[in-house]
């Protein structure tokens, strides 16, 4: 799996259609009217990566497998959604499953697509939205501090340690700050992640533009500086555009991109910022059968790659057989990297690099 990305905004701004084109279905229904998504929708889509069909020719692999990237399409927030406004508070949960939160926002006219709060301002879009998550991790954390103030004062550490972590995330939210500028240590990041809160989690801006303006425009860049500003990912998409890609074989969606001046499907793009936003890497395995990409965070060490692929590959352990890709595909494929001595032996304190092509030797 790579990452689980939720898709949040006001009604009307293109989430569905968004949605719709990214995971080429019509599950979700885009129509021009709030409230038309009831259900989170819920699509895999392989991970794009040029190298893993290169790997899987040098490797003369029977298949190529991608890692997956899950898009949950939640009902349309509006004013009020985390005191029950709308439909939007019945999906706030559904935003604590998810890795990374993708606010669309509406960087478009169009006189013949209402706007539910009648005017046309990414920026306000924003604040509306992370303003109701906000209210909502507020609300939930007040209602737990209590019980959780008890178990501190007759000496549960658990307790005591998690009481810190909400009064610094209370702190932050009554100042009208998200919970994600929290300072959080490595030894508290368990707990903190126990917390589930909307605002800890990574945002990703997706303006959503007409085709005009895939390049951008005036209302993006004003999402681009508060993104640059914040450290958050932002793209520049056409909802529209992906649509039309969504239903074209290869060979015509290469020729509509070049047509556009584009190099990528917008889907490409978000991926990317969706990876750094979350310190995201992949590595290979190869063989005759599959070659195959898998997603860890960076910095993780290898036993944890193999439990990517296998519970057991993690407990039992022994040994990672490490080429680098480039090594791999430059000189022709394992044996070859072996015989040029390419071929690496890593222990438990390997930290695995983007690209490594990885065979795990495990105990059962």
């Amino acid at each position: 799996m790579g990452f689980k990305c939720g898709i949040v905004g006001l009604p009307n701004v293109g989430k569905s259609t968004l949605f719709n084109a990214l995971t080429q279905t019509a599950a979700a229904e885009a129509a021009n009217y709030p409230f038309c998504t009831i259900e989170p929708n819920v699509g895999d889509v392989g991970v794009p990566d040029p190298r893993l069909d290169r790997l899987a020719d040098v490797a003369k692999s029977a298949a190529a497998v991608p890692t997956r990237l899950t898009f949950v399409d939640i009902a349309g927030l509006v004013r009020g959604a985390s005191k029950g406004e709308g439909l939007g508070n019945q999906f706030l949960a559904h935003i604590r499953e998810v890795d990374a939160v993708a606010y669309v926002l509406r960087c478009f006219e169009d006189a013949d697509v209402t706007h539910v709060e009648g005017r046309v301002d990414p920026i306000a879009d924003a604040e509306t939205v992370e303003t109701e998550l906000m209210l909502a991790d507020l609300d939930s954390l007040e209602r737990r501090r209590e019980p959780l103030a008890k178990r501190a004062q007759v000496g549960d550490k658990e307790a005591k340690a998690q009481l810190v972590l909400i009064d610094r995330a209370l702190e932050l939210l009554r100042a009208g700050k998200p919970a994600r500028l929290a300072r959080v240590g490595a030894e508290e990041d368990r707990l903190w992640r126990q917390m589930q809160l909307l605002t800890a989690k990574p945002v990703l801006y997706v303006c959503n533009v007409e085709e005009a303006a895939i390049a951008g425009n005036a209302l993006t860049r004003k999402v681009q500086e508060r993104a640059a500003a914040e450290g958050a990912g932002c793209v520049v998409i056409s909802a529209k555009i992906e649509a039309e890609l969504a239903g074209l074989e290869p060979e015509e969606r290469a020729y509509y991109l070049e047509h556009l001046g584009l190099k990528e499907p917008g889907l490409n793009a978000l991926i990317r910022e969706g990876y750094r936003i979350l310190d995201l890497i992949t590595f290979f395995t190869a063989g005759p059968k599959q070659a195959r990409a898998w997603t860890v965070t960076a910095g993780a060490k290898a036993p944890k790659a193999a439990g990517a692929i296998h519970t057991d590959f993690e407990k039992g352990f022994i040994r990672a057989e490490t080429i680098a890709y480039a090594d791999y595909v430059g000189l022709g494929g394992e044996i070859p990297a072996k015989q040029a001595g390419k071929m690496r032996l890593e222990g438990k304190d390997y930290v695995v690099q983007d690209g490594d092509v990885m065979l795990f030797r495990f105990a059962t």
